[in-house]
């Protein structure tokens, strides 16, 4: 899961990078709306987790830019404000949900959890193609009901693709969701050819056939048409 953290309180801020990070999540952070702006012109997320008083605006500004991109972000809404006025503009503007301050970490967690799944998975903690079965709450992935082991990135990846199952995902988009600001430190996309490899193998040893396929010069497409060619 890849999250945005838009929050000027440095503390706060520190506090749920650290605790999203024990979960596994890639987590990146803006403190302002001009920097979430280009964040997410720049990369796609599962969720925003969005303060509403930022030092340079306020955070519903971000509203106009998610409108110009096609991802499906989800947006939790964070405010000192405990107010229904704060809470329909951010509702009405697209919001999923809204957390007043001070919070529970494990409730926010739980929040943006059930943010994903109502917009990524349509509200299911199963994601299923055929053989194929991912158990987003217990990150198990079962293949003819028998269950592999796979690696934080197989996982990660074999999730994104079949999430955007029948649909081309980018190089770039898959490189960007799954690893975030560290693709600065590659200069190729070997490390993804790596990854699908090992993530072939593994459903390939349990009897699952290898719905990845490559759109050469393009990305990958998670389909069951034969028709699009096999590879890097």
């Amino acid at each position: 899961m890849k999250i945005l953290i838009v929050e000027d309180d440095q503390e706060l801020l520190r506090t749920m990078l650290k605790y999203f990070d024990s979960f596994g999540y890639l987590c990146e952070k803006a403190r302002t709306v001009a920097r979430a702006k280009s964040q997410l012109l720049e990369h796609t997320y599962d969720c925003v987790v969005l303060d509403l008083n930022l030092p340079d605006g306020n955070g519903l500004e971000i509203f106009q830019t998610l409108k110009q991109t096609p991802q499906k972000t989800g947006v939790l809404i964070l405010s000192a404000k405990d107010s229904l006025a704060d809470k329909l503009d951010g509702l009405e503007l697209g919001a999923d949900d809204y957390l007043t301050k001070p919070f529970h970490l494990a409730e926010l967690n739980a929040r943006v959890k059930s943010i994903v799944r109502r917009n990524q998975f349509k509200g299911n903690d199963i994601v299923e193609f055929n053989e194929i079965k991912i158990d987003t709450t217990a990150n198990e992935v079962l293949v003819n009901d028998e269950m592999i082991k796979l690696t934080k990135k197989e996982y990660e990846l074999l999730l994104f693709l079949m999430s955007n199952s029948n649909r081309i995902v980018t190089k770039q988009s898959l490189s960007d969701h799954i690893w975030g600001d560290f693709i600065e430190l590659y200069d190729s996309y070997d490390y993804i050819y790596s990854h699908l490899k090992n993530l072939r193998k593994k459903i390939l040893e349990k009897g699952g056939k290898d719905y990845i396929k490559t759109v050469y010069g393009i990305g990958y497409k998670f389909s069951a048409n034969d028709e699009l060619k096999k590879g890097k």
